[in-house]
């Protein structure tokens, strides 16, 4: 079975440092695992945090401006191409792990059959892998208009800040009906040891539910290209328990 966590929230509130510090826990408590990132984010900046520039995605097939690495195969119906299409986009990291870009995508009130191919390939691509991680675009709709699919767990990233508590909370009003009932809580990023009472007097005063609380890193925010941290990794661990995924057996 295949397990999802989507992370969503804000431009600049530590997204897709998020994403990678998950894929590498993940990497270590099941390294036989495989893993797919899932760039659902405008910005498509996963790809360039792995120093990849990828510009074959799920919209260069629905637009049909995709260039593909090899020749179109013959005698393929429309589905059969589109799912032949979305392996040929897959990027390889390493041994198991892939990242796929979406960027653009089809609104659901399109009545045209591609959609609903589309729709069918990506959930059949990810169903493939036993665990997926989406870099989301600000909520869960903007996933959801390109792939229904069940997510085991949704984060949220805020900031200690009134506006990224208020932005949260409304992340959190449109992506409810989109978590099929599966849990949707908030992560407070960069956050310095003085903030907390603040932090938590904000949750209280939005009604948000805390998942976990990760500390400012200075070393990430002098290099942040890589996006990689060993101090998001660190602080994830810490409430890894809390989440509704696989636990590392004892």
């Amino acid at each position: 079975m295949t397990i999802k966590l989507a992370i969503t929230g804000k431009s600049g509130s530590g997204k897709t440092t998020m994403v990678k510090a998950f894929m590498q826990i993940f990497k270590e408590m099941f390294p036989e695992k495989s893993i797919l990132l899932f760039d659902n984010d405008l910005a498509s900046e996963l790809g360039h945090s792995f120093g990849l520039d990828i510009r074959n995605t799920i919209y260069g097939i629905r637009s049909g401006k995709h260039e593909y690495k090899t020749g179109i195969p013959e005698d393929m119906s429309k589905q059969e191409y589109i799912e032949w299409a979305m392996e040929d986009i897959l990027v390889s990291i390493d041994d198991n792990v892939d990242i796929i870009v979406s960027w653009f995508v089809g609104s659901k009130d399109c009545r045209c059959p591609v959609t609903k191919l589309i729709n069918d390939a990506v959930l059949k691509l990810i169903n493939r892998y036993d665990l997926v991680i989406f870099d989301c675009e600000f909520d869960l709709k903007y996933l959801n208009q390109l792939v229904d699919t069940e997510i085991d767990s949704t984060i949220i990233v805020g900031n200690p800040s009134e506006e990224s508590a208020h932005l949260a909370k409304r992340i959190e009003e449109f992506s409810s009906k989109y978590a099929a009932g599966n849990q949707l809580g908030v992560v407070i990023n960069k956050v310095n040891n003085n903030d907390m009472s603040s932090v938590y007097e904000l949750l209280k005063k939005y009604d948000l539910e805390i998942l976990g609380v990760i500390p400012f890193d200075s070393e990430l925010a002098q290099n942040p290209i890589s996006r990689d941290s060993k101090v998001v990794q660190d602080a994830i661990k810490e409430f890894y328990f809390r989440l509704n995924l696989p636990q590392a057996k004892q």
